[in-house]
């Protein structure tokens, strides 16, 4: 099943400001809360899909790549953002948009989800990625070992005795309004709601150590330098806890032969004065490999072969460039005596002057026939 348009699931138009946006996530999440519609499936779903809406376009980074590429663009294979959150997820992410203990949410739904310990989250890890042309067009598996924080399984922790586990600590506050009640993170755990009580070995303060992890990743084709993808949970752990995500950013390693433009690949192609003149079958790399390729008796320098299908995958999945082929004409620098001879003997041949035709285009027509 296909996912609705993020602007769709929020009933907001593509210009709409951030206040607007979650203004409108608000309103979908309060109306499809789980505790307001215990054992609701669809109410949860709708619940966790404007989630997903809201965790895109209220991130300035994630909505420009989603207004480009769609949901293909924000990489929804191998785990990546996109692909579905967690209940865990949701609230650990957006529970101020509820409110903490205290709040008029609380009230409003029971004392719930809403009222309890906001879960913590790791801090992301950002590692960059360099693709060969042909990994980029089509897709590539990618394995790396990342060194992250984890919570060794050998330590123990207790209940954090300021908080009693909640990880909030309250405040009572006379105010000519009457009493007051804040809350606030607990100072002494941070929130965790759990403290230490037994520390494994080579373990930091926290029961935390850095471990080495091998993690395949999937790489979409299509994708562009600079884009970031993201895996959820790759990323450092943290006590009491959910571990941060992973940011996957994408550099292009140029290719020796073939350039890139958009989608499409381009090769420059050098052939002789005698094989432009004569005609000939000549040999020319691709992404997938060598093909041959017919050069036609009388061909122009500056002319514009075109291989179909033989670009970049469209990141959307839909389509795939072209391969641009440029013919250049090759004009020899150095000359024996007996080639200059020949050579001068058909300088007054009519055959050899120059008579573009109408179907000769110039350069500028060519390239916009081609790129339009």
């Amino acid at each position: 099943m296909s996912k609705r348009d993020y602007y769709d699931v929020l009933g907001v138009d593509r210009n709409a400001g951030a206040d607007e946006i979650k203004k409108a996530y608000r309103k979908i999440a309060i109306q499809n809360h789980p505790d307001k519609n215990p054992g609701d499936t669809a109410a949860e779903e709708r619940f966790k899909e404007a989630a997903e809406a809201y965790e895109v376009l209220s991130n300035n980074e994630k909505r420009q790549r989603y207004d480009r590429f769609g949901h293909s663009g924000m990489g929804g294979a191998g785990g990546f953002s996109g692909g579905g959150m967690n209940m865990e997820d949701i609230f650990s992410q957006f529970g101020d948009i509820f409110g903490g203990s205290g709040s008029p949410f609380e009230s409003f739904f029971g004392g719930g989800r809403g009222g309890g310990r906001r879960t913590r989250k790791g801090t992301n890890l950002r590692i960059k990625i360099r693709l060969t042309l042909q990994e980029i067009a089509n897709g590539v598996e990618k394995k790396i070992k990342v060194n992250r924080l984890v919570v060794d399984p050998a330590t123990t922790f207790k209940s954090c005795s300021t908080c009693n586990g909640s990880g909030q600590v309250r405040k009572v506050m006379n105010t000519m309004l009457g009493q007051m009640m804040s809350t606030s993170t607990c100072p002494t755990c941070g929130g965790a709601g759990q403290m230490v009580d037994r520390k494994a070995p080579g373990t930091d303060s926290t029961g935390m150590k850095r471990m080495e992890e091998v993690i395949s990743i999937n790489i979409p084709a299509g994708v562009t330098e600079g884009m970031q993808l993201s895996m959820s949970g790759k990323g450092n752990e943290v006590a009491g806890g959910i571990a941060g995500d992973l940011l996957i950013v994408i550099e292009e390693e140029e290719d020796d032969l073939l350039k890139r433009d958009g989608n499409n690949v381009i090769y420059d192609l050098y052939v002789s004065f005698v094989d432009a003149a004569l005609g000939s079958s000549v040999e020319v790399p691709t992404i997938d490999g060598k093909v041959k390729i017919k050069v036609d008796a009388g061909t122009q320098s500056g002319k514009i072969l075109r291989l179909r299908g033989k670009g970049i995958k469209d990141i959307d999945g839909y389509s795939r460039g072209d391969q641009l082929i440029h013919v250049n004409v090759w004009t020899p620098k150095n000359l024996s005596r007996e080639e200059k001879s020949v050579l001068e003997s058909f300088r007054d041949s009519k055959n050899f002057e120059p008579k573009p035709s109408k179907g000769d285009k110039s350069f500028y027509e060519r390239m916009k026939e081609f790129f339009e």
